[in-house]
């Protein structure tokens, strides 16, 4: 199915001068991450504060065509061009971006066979059933699910539009991963059975990377960014994976097993990226402080009152997206940063 976008979506997704604003922007983003350790005023740190279509067949089943990917797109694609002229001459970086987001946080696990239900507009999974250690590398080139996100990215890009940023779906974390599949009992085996964790984490970490490539070898560099990109975009090559299960273990076990799976992941891009926290996590700083691929920390909700912490623990190079929190505010945050290694995200700028 082809995608005739209208010629007001058109022209607008590939007007130069709109190009040239996100272009401006990533720079001034790219240039921050370069030099993050000198003092901003709030004036002067960025702010990323976007637009972003989300995927809206998150609760349909991916072998229906109640919404077939392509409508979709085509959709998605007229919807970010009514927004442009809105944020063309914003002092913020307000990304444009369609996210696919089939299935929220279990994209991954629905590739892995588990069951996926909604209750109350959420997303839940079903464990599976097979032990740990068991846990076998899906067959992609016949998993409905696949199909129907390889069909997503073709009709993006055969849209030729060059304005919007592609954002990935959840490709998330071998640890998230691991939970969604066995909750605690992967937690157990972690203990108990390691050689089984590791297995599953081993399998996991492939398909991860796996997956991310596969988008990376066929978007254009500049269009490609991971999940919420309206809050998290980043310089271009960079990749992302999602901490928020790490607060559930010690830093003794993230060491062992997960560490290397999500350095495994951030070296697929072509530099550092970022990791996203809203939990507990600073007994995890110091290994954040030492993995070499990951340049970025994002804090939100209870991660963000831990600022100070990671302000503090992390290298001089590592930039902290920082969203104010009821503990934390954002004159706090200036206080505590002088404006150095702190991208403000979620917020407008103040007057």
């Amino acid at each position: 199915m082809s995608i005739e976008l209208s010629a007001f979506a058109k022209q607008t997704l590939n007007d130069p001068a709109f190009i040239a604003v996100r272009d401006r922007r990533m720079t001034e983003l790219t240039n921050f991450f370069q030099s993050p350790n000198t003092p901003h005023t709030l004036s002067d740190i960025p702010f990323v504060t976007g637009v972003s279509v989300w995927w809206p067949g998150a609760f349909c089943d991916e072998q229906s065509e109640i919404l077939p990917p392509e409508v979709w797109v085509k959709n998605s694609l007229e919807e970010l061009a009514r927004h442009v002229s809105t944020h063309q001459n914003d002092p913020l970086f307000c990304p444009l971006t369609m996210e696919y987001h089939h299935y929220g946080v279990h994209f991954v696990d629905r590739l892995f066979g588990a069951e996926i239900f909604v209750r109350g507009r959420q997303i839940y999974n079903k464990y599976l059933l097979t032990p740990v250690g068991e846990l076998e590398y899906p067959d992609l080139d016949n998993h409905p699910l696949w199909i129907y996100s390889k069909r997503v990215l073709q009709a993006f890009l055969d849209a030729d539009v060059k304005l919007p940023y592609f954002g990935l779906p959840v490709i998330a974390s071998a640890l998230n991963i691991a939970i969604n599949l066995y909750g605690q009992e992967f937690l157990c085996a972690m203990l108990e059975e390691p050689e089984a964790a590791k297995h599953d984490l081993a399998v996991i970490t492939k398909l991860l990377c796996d997956l991310h490539r596969y988008y990376k070898d066929r978007l254009p560099p500049e269009q490609l960014q991971p999940v919420v990109v309206s809050t998290r975009a980043q310089p271009v090559g960079c990749g992302q994976i999602c901490g928020c299960s790490t607060h559930l273990i010690s830093k003794e076990l993230y060491d062992e097993f997960i560490a290397p799976c999500d350095e495994a992941v951030l070296k697929v891009y072509d530099h550092p990226g970022m990791i996203h926290l809203c939990g507990s996590h600073s007994q995890h700083i110091e290994t954040f402080r030492n993995m070499k691929h990951l340049h970025a920390v994002q804090v939100n909700d209870r991660a963000a009152d831990d600022l100070q912490l990671y302000f503090e623990g992390l290298r001089e190079d590592q930039v902290i997206y920082f969203t104010p929190t009821p503990a934390v505010s954002l004159e706090d945050a200036m206080r505590i940063t002088e404006g150095r290694r702190m991208v403000l995200c979620g917020i407008g700028r103040p007057e």
